[in-house]
């Protein structure tokens, strides 16, 4: 064997310090395993709850979701993502996919008042919720105070923004310079435009209160 030949054969990783060792590998193995476990059983359940007649796993089932408050009937597959229903299958397209892992936030809409990822709830898990997308916001200060401090460049994670935004201006109208990095911190631009978010949040709480600074 040559010497070069000897330089390319992978080494083994080390057990312990910075590599990847074996154990964490079947930890991380199992880990993953028991995730997947627990989203089947959710889909089962899920699904049951959908049909009214038995576990579903496969086929297309009917559905009613509230999306901007006006209820919505859709026909999914037990597995489908509420981010899949409101593309694929309702037209409903402000909720972007990029990740697909439930990290960047593009994908965000309000369920029941709160914050989620789209593509991490199962359409089925989202029956008898309020679901609120951006286009359902009207002409809401946020939206204008992200075009006035330019807190956007590709675009592609502002709708998720938005949501984000208006969800932390809704359960609180005067938060702090900290409290907003906070309530973003679930949505990452990769165009670094996150001083002009922070500025577009803290310009729309403002408008929301009538324009008065406290």
């Amino acid at each position: 064997m040559s010497k070069k030949d000897t330089e390319l054969k992978p080494k083994p990783a080390p057990e312990s310090g910075k590599g990847f060792s074996r154990r964490g590998f079947l930890g991380t193995s199992t880990a993953a395993g028991a995730v997947g476990s627990g989203l089947m059983e959710q889909t089962a359940e899920a699904a049951q709850g959908a049909g009214g007649k038995g576990i579903t796993l496969a086929g297309e089932t009917e559905i009613t979701l509230n999306i901007n408050g006006q209820p919505r009937k859709v026909t999914v597959e037990p597995r489908t993502t509420l981010l899949d229903a409101l593309r694929d299958r309702m037209e409903v397209t402000g909720a972007k996919r990029v990740c697909d892992r439930g990290t960047c936030g593009a994908c965000s809409v309000i369920v029941n008042g709160k914050v989620s990822y789209g593509c991490t709830m199962l359409a089925i898990d989202a029956q008898g919720k309020r679901i609120q997308t951006i286009e359902g916001f009207g002409n809401h200060p946020v939206i204008n105070a992200f075009v006035q401090h330019d807190g956007l460049q590709c675009g592609y994670c502002t709708p998720g923004m938005v949501v984000a935004a208006k969800a932390l201006l809704d359960r609180n109208p005067r938060p702090s310079s900290q409290e907003i990095l906070e309530g973003m911190g679930g949505n990452l631009c990769r165009c670094g435009t996150y001083v002009g978010i922070k500025q577009a949040v803290a310009e729309a709480a403002k408008e929301l209160r009538g324009g008065r600074n406290a």
